[in-house]
């Protein structure tokens, strides 16, 4: 009888709140902050600094731990919020209903850049593909991919009413794409190193760009007219002459600023006014940048041009250099030239504790300050900053759910209510149903730990050879122990529960008896422990684990061999040798007669205690393994390690029964549950995930076919591309492609559709029949078939292509072949008498006439056909667009109405509040510079006062 087993899922992530390979974006209200974790974004209040909402990609996902990380972020002037990830999908989030309205499959690589622009209905991606794809928001579908960077896109910004979009790249050139047109129209080069980031103000006035050179590098818009002439911005006319104008130059180099910091640079922005720029370098610092208004640079430019002019006239000898320099400053009286320095001046510079990962400014401007800038560091954390004009402040951070480094060890109460984790510099206490942190303790580096009987205290060995003692309910460290000369490598209670051993880096294994003591000057007694006798090894004692009835102790030794002694007399009994590399973890079941070995040499071997002798060495995991428990009065026991991995095995058939993704780095500990219906494991991406037991049973046999399938999937794209064969070489100038990419899913899409051609070609074939049958007398029912679903032919082809995802019906089509792409065309012009399928049925006729045009043309019985579709479908649209048009006039006129019955003006009323928001912000700073400015009169005013009456 073949065994069923019951399946194991992963049910909760929680501990990050901040992943770094990601950006952090503001929502439109500034009210949140989206952060990327790991394969969820977290929305966060700002101001309650809780996490709202959490967007998480379905777990039916076909794409588990890594290749599912977010690596790129944006949200538009809506509630909609974009994601990038590294396998190269994006996914259209609504923050408000924190659904995915829409998963887009275009680019190879991971998503590196995506940007709105300002109506939120188009998206730019780049990715690390070196390829950009436009996408219609609206439409669901990408419009065309652009081609012609030699490395990863790093940044890309829309320009001039999102007619252009300039994009950047690692092979150290800016390129300035014309969307209308499809082609490169400029490209830039001058920088040294790779350009990490690029961004323009509000006003597009001007593009500044970030790489690893010293200087920012700022260059001038020249804006298109009606007629397509380039000209230059009001402000730019000031800026530089322009003797020449180039119909295709629409970046001009503006000049340079030397940045404070010697990294590259990670991340240029300007906050939304326009009034600051912020530069964050790949390390502690953010240089803010303040951006000078018209007339404040014109003042500075003159000031510039009198002390030079007073500087030269000062030396003597100079008369060339004097009479030209003269002439510069007879110009800058009236109109002097404005450089880059006298528009951008260093405002402050912003240091934070750890390294930042990457920065975003608010939306919304406060009372007190310029702005306020959020940063996400490397070490889990979020701050929020605010810009003054003298300095920056610390408002808040975001830290209390999640440890500042991996996750070294976790640990079960025994009834499964409270899990507790250690890390370099403090335990935390969590709730492991919901993953909410409920207390923060301060400590040593901990490598191991356990919960007292009772649940009320907790022990904790850290790598400074101390034990910690844990008041769990208060969250307070009641008593530190000095325990070992060496760090405190593994701990493990003992069966009775009266005291627990522990092993160390010193040689020894120490047994311990809790104790309830109390101090001098204190009411209440708390726990700590007491040693009473020690076992004294020839090697660093790297795990120690107690068998279940109390009979044996097992000891993982530095020289890759497990000693088994008698618990009670302290006698050897078995050494267990045949790992080539040191155990790192081991567990004893429930019946004590098997123990499992975890080692670095990737094997897991099983071994019987009665004998000592390995019942089998399975190669389990791709690297080291980290941790191993049994599931309790069971031969089933799971695995982690360094291969991102969780794998679940069966001790008695010696088979893998799963195999289970999710972690994005090593998995560092394991704990069970004791009913054995979850496992916790925690990881150096510093997340904690819980997998639960479900009712669903599964098969060994069918596990080993699911993952082969798995096997052949992962390798597809490879067939896809044939990757010995040449590739195309793209030209300087770039190219256009189709945005979409063969998947799985455009695969299963092709041959639905063609099963459903064929199914209807059957069922007409035998209406067809049954006519001739009727007409000959030879009366019979007819019978429809039973998985056409009671629709017609006609009708079950159009559900089959309804079916297939907007974004995926392009390259659908083109692994269609020419016979089944005939069948489908005879299909449209039943299909365009449906009002709401004219524009699929349009999209599928230009598709299909795209894609076989030579072929449609030499095949004679297909004219009659294309000029029938011809006459129809241009009618069709035509009459679409007039309803829409109509419908638009309608709530126009519906608006006015509205609007003339009241006094009120009728407005959106989120465009609106925005509106009153950014009014009295510049009215505060309107009220505060006047403050500054009568102060400033005051000042002068006594300081004239005092210079007359001396």
């Amino acid at each position: 009888m073949v065994k069923a087993y019951l399946r194991y899922e992963p049910a909760a992530s929680f501990g990050v709140i901040v992943s770094g390979e990601s950006n952090i974006a503001y929502d439109s209200s500034g009210k949140h902050l989206l952060a990327a974790a790991l394969e969820k974004i977290g929305i966060w209040h700002v101001r309650q600094g809780l996490c709202t909402k959490t967007l998480a990609p379905l777990p039916s996902s076909n794409s588990k731990g890594p290749s599912l990380a977010v690596t790129s972020m944006a949200s538009s002037s809506s509630s909609q919020i974009a994601s990038g990830y590294a396998e190269g999908s994006i996914r259209i989030w609504d923050s408000d209903k924190g659904i995915c309205e829409t998963t887009l499959n275009g680019h190879k690589g991971a998503v590196t850049a995506l940007r709105y622009n300002k109506l939120g209905s188009l998206l730019a991606s780049g990715s690390k593909d070196n390829d950009i794809i436009l996408w219609d928001v609206v439409g669901e579908t990408g419009l065309f991919r652009l081609r012609g960077h030699r490395d990863q896109v790093t940044d890309l910004v829309f320009l001039d009413s999102d007619k252009k979009l300039v994009t950047a790249s690692k092979d150290k050139f800016l390129r300035v794409w014309d969307l209308d047109t499809q082609h490169c129209m400029q490209i830039i080069s001058g920088h040294h190193t790779e350009i990490w980031s690029i961004d323009i103000d509000p006003e597009e006035r001007f593009l500044v760009t970030g790489s690893a050179d010293p200087d920012l590098r700022f260059y001038a818009i020249k804006h298109e007219l009606a007629d397509g002439q380039l000209i230059a911005n009001k402000n730019e006319t000031d800026v530089k002459d322009l003797p020449t104008e180039n119909k295709w130059e629409v970046l001009k180099s503006f000049g340079e600023i030397p940045r404070q910091s010697k990294d590259r640079v990670a991340t240029v922005r300007f906050n939304k006014s326009g009034n600051l720029l912020a530069c964050q370098v790949a390390g502690k610092t953010v240089e803010i940048f303040r951006v000078l208004d018209e007339s404040e640079s014109k003042r500075k430019a003159k000031r510039r041009i009198s002390r030079k002019k007073e500087k030269k006239s000062a030396k003597e000898g100079l008369e060339a250099t004097e009479k030209g320099e003269t002439n510069i400053g007879a110009e800058g009286g009236s109109n002097p030239v404005v450089t880059v320095l006298d528009i951008f001046k260093l405002h402050q510079t912003l240091r934070a504790g750890k390294k930042i990962s990457s920065i975003s400014f608010s939306p919304v401007t406060s009372k007190n300050s310029l702005a306020t800038l959020a940063l996400s560091l490397n070490n889990n954390l979020l701050e929020f900053h605010a810009i003054e004009s003298n300095s920056t402040s610390k408002l808040s951070a975001i830290e209390l759910q999640g440890h500042r480094a991996d996750v070294r060890s976790v640990t079960l109460s025994s009834d499964n209510t409270l899990l507790m984790s250690t890390s370099h510099s403090a335990i935390k206490i969590w709730n492991p149903t919901t993953g909410s942190c409920l207390r923060t303790i301060d400590s040593g580096y901990g490598l191991c730990g356990l919960f007292v009987p009772g649940n009320k205290y907790a022990v904790v060995g850290t790598k400074g050879g101390t034990l910690e003692f844990i008041d769990v309910r208060s969250g307070t460290c009641v008593e530190v122990v000095e325990a070992h000369g060496g760090s405190v490598q593994s701990i493990a209670l003992t069966p009775d529960g009266t005291g627990f051993l522990t092993g160390s880096a010193d040689h020894d294994i120490k047994f311990w008896e809790f104790q309830m003591v109390q101090k001098s000057g204190e009411g209440s007694k708390h726990l700590t422990a007491s040693p009473t006798s020690s076992l004294k090894m020839n090697d660093d004692v790297l795990v120690v684990a107690a068998s279940p009835d109390g009979k044996f102790i097992a000891v993982a030794l530095l020289d890759s061999t497990v000693k088994v002694f008698y618990m009670d007399s302290l006698k050897f009994f078995l050494s267990l040798y045949g790992h080539k590399l040191p155990v790192l973890c081991m567990d004893i079941s429930s019946d004590g007669d098997l123990l499992v070995s975890g080692s670095a040499d990737k094997n897991v071997k099983i071994w019987g205690l009665d004998f000592g002798d390995c019942h089998k060495s399975l190669f389990a995991h791709a690297d080291s393994v980290m941790g191993v428990k049994f599931v309790r009065n069971t031969h089933y026991f799971f695995t982690v390690g360094k291969d991102r991995l969780v794998k679940y095995w069966d001790a008695d058939k010696f088979e893998l029964l799963l195999t289970l993704e999710g972690h994005h780095a090593e998995v560092w500990c394991l704990a069970m549950s004791n009913r054995g219906d979850f496992i916790v494991t925690g990881s150096h991406d510093r997340s904690i995930r819980r997998w639960d037991r479900t009712d669903e049973p599964f098969f060994i046999e069918e596990e080993k076919e699911k993952r082969l399938e798995e096997m052949f999937e992962s390798d597809i794209d490879n067939a896809f591309e044939n990757k010995y064969g040449s590739k195309e070489e793209i030209p300087e100038e770039g190219a256009v492609a189709l945005a979409g990419k063969k998947t799985q899913e455009t695969l299963t899409a092709t041959d639905s559709i063609i099963e459903a051609l064929d199914m209807a070609d059957a069922e007409l074939k035998r209406i067809a029949e049954h006519e001739e049958d009727k007409s000959k007398g030879r009366v019979s029912e007819f019978r429809s078939n039973i998985l056409m679903l009671g629709q017609s032919p006609s009708d079950y082809v159009l559900r089959a292509l309804s079916s297939v995802h907007t974004n995926d019906l392009e390259q659908t089509l083109m692994a269609l072949p020419f016979s089944d792409a005939l069948d489908l065309l005879s299909y449209l012009e039943s299909w365009a008498s449906a009002i709401d399928k004219v524009e699929l049925v349009g999209r599928v006729a230009v598709l299909l006439v795209q894609l076989h045009h030579h072929q449609l043309v030499s095949t004679v019985s297909a004219r009659p056909l294309i000029t029938r579709l011809g006459d129809i479908l241009p009618a069709k649209v035509k009459g679409c667009k007039d309803i829409m048009g109509y419908n638009l006039a309608g709530m126009d006129h519906s608006t006015q109405l509205v609007s003339s019955r009241s006094d009120a003006v009728f407005r959106d009323e989120k465009t609106k509040l925005l509106e009153i928001r950014s009014h009295n912000a510049k009215r505060t700073e309107e009220r505060a510079d006047t403050k500054q400015e009568k102060k400033r009169k005051k000042k002068q005013k006594k300081s004239d006062g005092g210079h007359v009456w001396s």
